[in-house]
């Protein structure tokens, strides 16, 4: 195994808090629980139920709502699925079919995203407006090949995307496969944290969001895992614990720690890694996932994994602005939080479980066709008349393709950050591997979707365009940025 500092790298997971009566009343749906998370108190140690496919189908409606929820003591205006915030964790196997119905009881048209599926766009389609008062019911069939990945699903109806997200809107995705028949990973203890932002002065509306706010990208001061402040976490003494984690922020970046205590990353945002690595600091930006192992063979007790300070640029700015700038609700300068504790818990375990030695391989992509270069800013984009952040000049218009790409082409992708803040890189549909940062090649290869970029770095990917033709996005995952104009249309061709 080897140790690295995974800094500048990775990853975001997706965890829900699901009340049984909740789901019940509020989707029609019985859900069907899984081994790894079912509890009739979900708050509980902060753990979520999960609904998951049987006999090969997933089958629910998802109720998008406005409501009351109480979060971490405090009420808040939020928005949430079937009455939960985060929404139900949903967990499929390989070759599952998923049927989804939306049900928008929203004030304003919404849309789903299944973050981190390779499914075709036609189904992922961020292009659909479900009205207000309507439904729409996606179905798709999780693809036998498809790798075993954490995934999450949340808004992405253009101009919404920010808000709908920071109000509550997003829940876990599961899909299970190889990297769950490895004989060591079967017998790990599971745990999932949705790590997500909240800010009391702006939940519920956006009418007292700042100008600032919204170039920065909203942050709310109140940091939860699972809609909790803190939550305890299951760590068997001698056992094995397998942690997922999705960063379902808005703009919020995690830079997290797990001092005195080993932790092992086994997967990012598509799949697994080849082999355990030992991390000092894992960094996840808005929509990254991860998955880690964590040994239970410290000394029983508690041992608190922190967010420590990153700051995602413009700090010093607002910091000489003085108090006014630093209390504008939506702008929140970089702290150190304590997420979430693990607490060991007794074991008749004598001898501590091993890790894996070897997951599942990861192949080199094949040499590039195509070789491309995206320079990410802000400043005016004249073909559209408009102010605003741009891809390559261009701010998004609906419609407008700004990438043509060939079906089963492998190309690398240069993306550059000549902004002053941090922007965070996400592809649908397709996976990449991070080839070079900063010029300098990366330690080991790894399945993304998303990859952290900070202000003035670059980073080059390599993409195969597999199996699904049609038009999709890639943009900045700080929600705020994407809305005013950091995304733009891929064109995948026969």
């Amino acid at each position: 195994m080897k140790r690295r500092q995974f800094n500048r790298h990775l990853i975001d997971l997706a965890a829900a808090t699901a009340s049984v009566s909740l789901l019940s009343q509020c989707s029609g749906e019985t859900p069907r629980k899984n081994a790894r998370y079912d509890t009739a108190s979900p708050r509980t140690g902060g753990q979520p139920i999960a609904i998951a496919s049987t006999e090969g189908l997933l089958a629910l409606s998802l109720t998008a709502t406005s409501q009351t929820q109480t979060i971490a003591g405090k009420p808040l205006n939020l928005l949430a699925y079937n009455g939960q915030v985060p929404g139900p964790v949903l967990e499929v196997r390989t070759g599952d079919v998923v049927r989804l119905t939306l049900v928008n009881h929203l004030s304003s048209p919404t849309n789903l995203h299944y973050h981190g599926l390779h499914i075709s766009p036609e189904v992922d389609d961020v292009f659909r407006e479900v009205a207000a008062g309507e439904r729409y019911t996606y179905e798709f069939q999780i693809p036998k090949t498809h790798p075993a990945v954490t995934g999450w699903y949340h808004p992405h109806y253009h101009l919404q995307v920010a808000s709908q997200v920071f109000d509550g809107l997003a829940g876990p995705l599961i899909v299970r496969g190889a990297l769950d028949d490895i004989p060591e990973i079967r017998q790990a203890a599971e745990a999932l944290l949705v790590l997500k932002d909240f800010e009391p002065k702006l939940q519920g509306g956006s009418q007292n969001l700042s100008t600032l706010a919204k170039r920065w990208g909203r942050e709310g001061r109140l940091l939860t895992a699972n809609g909790q402040q803190n939550p305890m976490v299951k760590l068997p003494h001698n056992g094995l614990l397998r942690l997922r984690l999705i960063n379902a922020s808005a703009s919020g970046v995690y830079q997290l720690r797990l001092p005195d205590h080993p932790w092992f990353l086994i997967a990012t945002d598509r799949g697994a890694i080849a082999e355990p690595i030992e991390l000092e600091t894992l960094l996840l930006s808005p929509g990254e996932r991860a998955e880690l192992l964590i040994p239970g063979s410290r000394e029983p007790g508690n041992y608190e994994i922190v967010s420590v300070p990153y700051d995602r640029g413009l700090s010093e700015m607002i910091e000489s602005m003085g108090e006014a700038a630093r209390q504008m609700p939506g702008i929140v300068l970089p702290k150190h939080a304590t997420i979430a504790t693990l607490q060991y818990q007794p074991s008749d375990r004598k001898a501590p479980l091993l890790l894996p030695q070897q997951l599942i391989p990861v192949e080199p992509l094949p040499e590039p066709e195509i070789h491309r270069e995206f320079v990410l800013d802000h400043g005016i984009d004249r073909s559209a008349g408009s102010t605003g952040f741009t891809i390559n000049g261009q701010s998004f218009v609906m419609g407008r393709v700004n990438t043509h790409v060939r079906l089963n082409q492998v190309e690398d992708w240069h993306i550059i950050n000549r902004a002053s803040m941090a922007h965070p890189f996400h592809l649908h549909t397709n996976r990449f591997q991070v080839i070079e940062r900063n010029g300098q090649p990366e330690p080991f290869r790894a399945w993304k979707d998303t990859v952290a970029i900070g202000s003035y770095e670059s980073v080059t990917l390599r993409i195969k365009f597999e199996d699904f033709a049609g038009q999709t996005v890639y943009h900045c995952h700080i929600l705020d940025h994407e809305d005013q104009g950091m995304m733009g249309i891929v064109d995948i061709q026969t």
